[in-house]
């Protein structure tokens, strides 16, 4: 690892940026390729997507904010459920429609200021939508554990340690260690078979998917976009604040969220999953000091490279589920547990009854399973759960506080 007790001064040669570049797509690598890996894409796509995305980012953003985009855990659900009624390929036009509701947040941002995207997502909203996003995988956690208990333990284990215990830059990896440690385990107790690594090229495009229009699956995915349009407006006072700059004023959080909406909709293009900006990435910065973009677009640079090598893509696919089971039992309730964190911060109001209905209802009806569903039209879980809040919020008398920021990804 490079210290960063000289990283102020000393990370201006080329080859030390690359090596910079490189470590930081260390700290994103194991969540952004998690993601593909549970809902079924080529992890090689995401990683491209990943890539292409954060130097579109950069470059609507004028090249200012040090962030790297990677692949959306809030989407994990809604993809899986969308991919069973839509098709994968009528389900990235549902991703697709997500970025372009990004390029709509950018406008209203740009002609009325955050005030009024605070106003319709108060934390009484925002705090219960992310709970869900981690409870209602939890099944998906636990199933994929049970294939090998004995595994599984271990990754997290692993993951808890790393966590709690580590220092410096190992400690912003859990997910990576875990996948590691899980990884060698299964060799030793033989489960894992090389033989799609045998097989693969040293050199393969990733597995793109085109797009085919769906009315329904884009209904179905644009309620979903709440939660990470509301953890994008965090994630840029986090990054301003440990870059002591104020990137909500220049280039803009309009420009921001624009170019997160582009880069997303550029993955529905390409059948990858939706792009967020890496909590992980801005505690590495923040430790390290380095705050300078140049070295997150070697890392996004990286990234496309990784993506054509087809033994890394290959490597990823014979990770077994216990492994990948293992850290998602920590993973998800660690999202959970931010949505609570989210109401902790904005100092939520429980003695209202207006927010305990708001909060209770939108639980109720995304982990309940409530359904919507008319023609092939359906709105269902993590979807319907926010519309329900939103519209809750605006009818209900009186009003919330709004969100400190999330980091739900």
């Amino acid at each position: 690892m490079i210290s960063s007790k000289n990283s102020n001064v000393d990370y201006q040669s080329p080859t030390k940026k690359i090596v910079l570049g490189v470590q930081f797509l260390f700290v994103a690598f194991g969540a952004t390729v998690l993601v593909p890996l549970l809902v079924g894409i080529d992890p090689a796509v995401a990683l491209f997507t990943a890539g292409v995305g954060t130097l579109i980012f950069h470059l609507i953003t004028k090249g200012m904010v040090p962030v790297f985009l990677g692949s959306s855990f809030a989407f994990i659900a809604p993809i899986v459920a969308a991919t069973e009624l839509y098709g994968f390929a009528g389900t990235l036009s549902g991703l697709i429609a997500v970025g372009v509701v990004y390029g709509i947040v950018s406008g209203i941002i740009k002609v009325w200021g955050l005030r009024v995207i605070e106003k319709i997502f108060p934390a009484v909203v925002v705090g219960p939508v992310i709970m869900i996003i981690g409870l209602s995988l939890a099944p998906v956690a636990v199933n994929m554990a049970k294939t090998n208990w004995v595994i599984a333990s271990v990754v997290l284990l692993t993951a808890i340690l790393i966590v709690i215990y580590a220092k410096g830059m190992m400690k912003l990896i859990p997910i990576f260690c875990g996948i590691i440690v899980g990884y060698i385990l299964s060799i030793i107790l033989g489960a894992v078979d090389f033989t799609p690594i045998q097989e693969a090229s040293w050199i393969a495009l990733p597995e793109f998917v085109r797009p085919e229009f769906s009315w329904g699956a884009i209904l179905y995915m644009l309620p979903v976009a709440v939660a990470p349009v509301i953890e994008h407006v965090g994630d840029m006072y986090a990054i301003g604040g440990v870059a002591n700059k104020e990137f909500v004023k220049n280039p803009g959080l309009h420009r921001t969220i624009l170019g997160d909406g582009i880069a997303t909709a550029f993955a529905g293009f390409f059948g990858g999953p939706p792009n967020t900006t890496y909590s992980e990435v801005t505690g590495a910065i923040a430790l390290t000091k380095i705050t300078n973009p140049t070295i997150l677009r070697i890392s996004a640079i990286t990234a496309i490279c990784f993506s054509v090598i087809g033994k890394v893509s290959a490597f990823l696919k014979t990770i077994p589920e216990a492994v990948l089971g293992g850290i998602m039992l920590l993973l998800f309730g660690m999202i959970a547990s931010i949505g609570i964190r989210t109401l902790i911060d904005a100092k939520a109001d429980f003695g209202k009854t207006r927010n305990q209905v708001i909060i209770s209802i939108i639980l109720t009806v995304g982990i309940g399973g409530a359904q919507i569903t008319y023609g092939t039209f359906s709105l269902a879980g993590i979807g319907l759960a926010s519309v329900v809040g939103v519209i809750l919020n605006l009818i209900l008398p009186d009003k919330s506080k709004g969100i400190k920021g999330s980091e739900v990804k």
